[in-house]
């Protein structure tokens, strides 16, 4: 009753073990603007913005993002608009609907997911520069 209340408050022990808490946007919330996370972030409501997390992103079924995001993995039941960059998996759920570029090492698309646009293996710099690298070669030929 009157112990250290840091002892048994697993927020602090998780931040004391140096695992990352995990944040939530609940449904009914609307946040707009850059949004940076380094945890793990799952979100049921709405963001307009770019997001960047450093971790996992999960966006819930009633979730949805205007905006771009930047994450190392993504787990996507909701919407987004805008393109996605993940650096390592990317999963779209059969509810998923995605209307914007995707860039991503690994890519799983369940059956009923949508997306509009392209879907580009390897994170956006190394796409870019070997775009760049090609448009190169292609004027060096036409000299």
């Amino acid at each position: 009753m009157f112990g250290n209340k840091n002892a048994t408050d697993p927020s602090v022990n998780a931040q004391k073990n140096g695992t990352m808490i995990s944040n939530r946007i609940n449904n009914g919330t609307i946040v707009e603007g850059q949004m940076d996370s380094d945890g793990d972030i799952r979100i049921e409501g709405m963001v307009r913005g770019t997001l960047r997390v450093k971790a996992k992103l999960a966006l819930g079924q009633t979730g949805i993002i205007e905006g771009d995001v930047i994450c190392k993995n993504a787990d996507i039941e909701g919407r987004i608009i805008g393109d996605i960059e993940a650096s390592e998996l990317l999963t779209l759920k059969a509810s998923s609907v995605v209307e914007g570029n995707i860039y991503t090492n690994k890519i799983v698309v369940e059956i009923g997911a949508r997306f509009n646009g392209i879907c580009n293996m390897g994170t956006k710099d190394k796409i870019q520069n070997a775009e760049q690298t090609l448009a190169a070669i292609e004027q060096e030929a036409a000299i």
